[in-house]
């Protein structure tokens, strides 16, 4: 069985440390002012840099989104930072129209050109066309079934291909959304959707403002703009089946906490699979792990079925049973201590867990000291705290707190 690579979204240097520590084969980031998120999941040129270096050095490749719709005035731009990338050792430029594709290849033509999922490619003839220009692999639509995908990989197997499988489903078709450009003057399509879709919505008739229409999806109102989250962990075999190359997870703006617990849970998976093969049993603790990161709902999208996501309703806003205590910044094996940088409130008698790569190991407070050595009884976000512990924690591991009682 081929092993498929994992591709875990790493908006800065913090969350792509994150993803090299709990197992991503590959992670991917935006470049500053070029890619389709807004600058808090970009990285500059110099981040970009050392993220190549340690990225490379444990094994670990690094993917660059360019894959802005570009406009004249994002050209002069483009044209100065693509070089930069391939002078820099970054694996691959995700890029999505033609214009960025044609830079890259008079100005850094060395450097593997990947298609973003935006230019919606969903047919082998596309696919055919695409690698004639260039293209090594393409991130394909979303809205594709399984099978289609597997069509594709099996007609152009020389063309390596690239599949979602877990995080947010946007309503619009391949992300082609207009939603957020059309309320709040801030385009989807150029890195800055306000996620609209989210908010909740009414249907009123003109003559009647006190009388909302009821739809068929709830009986106050529906959803049909925000889908649950995508997850296909339970189907690891029919995605490795297709014949796809990367498996992708959505979320270059999502928390450092949400890159650790998704990318150690998918690397469990996919290692048991590849291990077993047809002994491959399911376990039921990854999809309960993968509700303890926000999430509004789980869904298979479009994978098993054409043109069909599942709404979320009313009652689901975001779910999420844990949220991060702390990252370990250091280890001292003398003072046997975990210094941590801590991300919510932690008091004396919290129990915590602390999620290594291949187990979830947990800790009661039952001291804790600030960094000048005094004894506290809590420790607030932002601040750095020493906690005694007896064994060595490796430098990024995610240390966790519950939020909601276990059902």
């Amino acid at each position: 069985m081929r092993k498929p690579e994992l591709l875990i979204p790493a908006g800065n240097l913090e969350k792509l440390r994150t993803a090299i520590l709990y197992g991503a084969d590959a992670v991917y980031t935006g470049v500053e002012g070029l890619s389709l998120r807004t600058g808090s999941a970009e990285m500059n040129i110099e981040d970009l840099a050392q993220g190549v270096k340690e990225a490379h050095a444990n094994g670990v490749r690094i993917y660059a989104a360019v894959n802005t719709f570009a406009r004249n005035t994002d050209l002069d731009q483009a044209k100065i930072i693509i070089p930069l990338l391939s002078t820099i050792g970054i694996d691959a430029a995700i890029v999505s129209e033609p214009g960025m594709l044609k830079i890259i290849k008079n100005s850094a033509p060395q450097l593997p050109i990947h298609l973003s999922t935006q230019a919606n490619t969903t047919n082998i003839e596309a696919v055919r066309f695409w690698r004639d220009q260039g293209v090594r692999r393409i991130i394909l639509a979303r809205e594709l079934t399984l099978k289609e995908v597997g069509d594709i990989a099996k007609a152009v197997p020389d063309m390596e291909s690239e599949f979602f499988i877990h995080g947010a489903m946007c309503m619009a078709y391949s992300g082609r959304c207009y939603l957020s450009a059309f309320r709040n003057r801030r385009s989807a399509n150029e890195g800055d959707c306000s996620q609209p879709c989210r908010w909740e919505y009414f249907l009123y008739e003109s003559t009647r403002p006190n009388d909302p229409l009821i739809l068929e999806e709830d009986e106050r109102y529906s959803y049909l703009l925000s889908s649950k989250d995508l997850c296909l962990i339970e189907y690891l075999p029919e995605i490795l089946a297709s014949g796809v190359t990367g498996l992708k997870i959505e979320g270059r703006m999502k928390s450092a906490y949400y890159v650790a617990v998704v990318t150690r849970t998918y690397r469990q998976a996919l290692n048991a699979l590849i291990r077993q093969q047809e002994k491959y049993q399911f376990q039921e603790a990854w999809i309960d792990e993968l509700t303890k990161i926000s999430n509004r709902g789980y869904t298979t999208g479009f994978a098993f079925a054409e043109e069909k996501i599942t709404e979320t309703n009313p009652d689901i806003k975001y779910i999420q049973t844990h949220e991060p205590a702390g990252i370990v910044l250091n280890y001292d094996g003398i003072q046997k201590r975990i210094t941590l940088d801590v991300k919510n409130r932690i008091k004396i008698g919290d129990r915590l867990e602390i999620l290594l790569p291949e187990e979830i190991v947990p800790i009661e407070i039952n001291s804790m000291t600030d960094c000048n050595g005094n004894n506290i009884s809590e420790a607030h976000s932002g601040s750095e705290i020493y906690i005694p512990y007896e064994y060595e924690i490796p430098i990024g591991a995610l240390v966790r707190q519950q939020i909601t009682p276990p059902s």
